[in-house]
């Protein structure tokens, strides 16, 4: 478990920070602004609680804890000697997301255009949530084009903006609220 005693370290004054194996590097090194992003998501995570429809409460705060496990998994390199046992998001985190998209989606009625952002306040706080994941999922990848990461991690938010999408037309009244973009509509 954390233990926090001191807010503040003095020790990021000068743009570095530490990572879980001790190392120093730049805060904007792309391993810190990718779980930094995923800090960001998490954060919006919590706005969306409290937005949306009570079936989906307990979904966004199990969410948030495994985002928490994305951004250790994030903030510990993969070595061979590791200075702590790494936490490492996993295929069952995975799969109970896809789990979850096939359960939510199910119901929804195929699409025939691509949606805009917005429909109810909670499908517009999820549509935000799920341009961050890109976002994340895109630094991600960058980390992982310059060194290896846990594969699942990288899996894991890429679910997870496919999940929000689902969960914003579920919010829309299963997609009847939902705003469908219209081509060339204002040329």
């Amino acid at each position: 478990m954390v233990k926090l005693t001191r807010i503040y370290t003095k020790t990021g004054d000068k743009g570095k920070t530490s990572l879980v194996s001790g190392k120093r590097v730049s805060k904007d090194n792309v391993r810190i602004r990718a779980y930094g992003t995923v800090d960001e998501l998490n954060s919006i995570l919590g706005v969306v609680k409290h937005h949306v429809s009570k079936k989906l409460v307990k979904l966004i705060a199990e969410i948030q804890n495994d985002l928490f496990d994305l951004g250790a998994d994030l903030a510990n390199p993969i070595t061979k000697s590791p200075k702590f046992p790494p936490l490492r998001v996993t295929k069952n985190q995975v799969t109970r997301l896809e789990e979850t998209i096939d359960k939510f989606n199910k119901p929804l009625s195929s699409l025939n255009s691509f949606i805009l952002p917005g429909g109810s306040l909670s499908a517009s706080y999820l549509h935000n949530a799920r341009t961050v994941a890109r976002r994340a999922e895109s630094l991600i990848v960058e980390l992982n084009n310059k060194e290896k990461i846990n594969i699942f991690s990288m899996t894991y938010v890429n679910r997870l903006s496919d999940l929000f999408f689902v969960l914003s037309r579920v919010e829309n009244g299963n997609g009847k609220k939902d705003v469908l973009w219209k081509p060339g509509q204002n040329t």
